[in-house]
């Protein structure tokens, strides 16, 4: 029998995340001098520091380029951030082995194709209400939000709070 999404996040030390359908609604702005502005949500930016703050290693994979989404990440306290990325399994190998991670020990959030082969490999592929198809098939679990709207906070505060930490790092700040 195979292990539940909720006792699957005991295990979890590790957080990837894709950008774009994830980290944002998937929505690029094109300004006139052609950048492409993307949204970011609040939340999901203070549960990847939370999980930074509480030692999970915290990293985004993303074949899009943008360089304030890098600073925005940066601000957060993130370090390991791969923008551009043509092929995610070879930086996914990489970045596992330069940590010794396990693999089995990584929650990876994708939502559409460029993501599928990488979420083979993890212990739990999430990803959010709204992703593609395939990915919803391959995923242990499906946040009931949307990507850029929390679907990131979503799966970390629930891995914190298996794991005792949720609150344990607000009090912790207050005390």
């Amino acid at each position: 029998m195979s292990k539940s999404y909720k006792e699957l996040m005991n295990d979890i030390t590790t957080f990837i995340f894709d950008v774009d359908g994830v980290l944002t609604d998937g929505t690029i702005h094109i300004a006139p001098n052609g950048e492409m502005l993307r949204n970011m949500n609040i939340r999901d930016g203070y549960a990847m520091k939370a999980a930074v703050e509480n030692g999970y290693t915290v990293c985004i994979i993303s074949g899009g380029l943008n360089e304030g989404v890098r600073i925005r990440l940066r601000n957060l306290g993130i370090t390991d951030i791969y923008l551009g990325v043509p092929n995610k399994v070879e930086t996914f190998d990489e970045f596992i082995d330069i940590y010794n991670i396990n693999p089995q020990q990584v929650l990876y959030m994708g939502d559409d194709i460029p993501d599928y082969h990488v979420m083979q490999l993890v212990g739990l592929p999430t990803c959010p209400q709204d992703a593609a198809p395939e990915i919803k098939e391959i995923s242990k679990y499906i946040s009931h939000k949307n990507g850029g709207t929390g679907s990131v906070r979503d799966v970390i505060e629930q891995v914190m709070k298996v794991q005792g930490k949720w609150m344990e790092h607000f009090n912790a700040r207050y005390d």
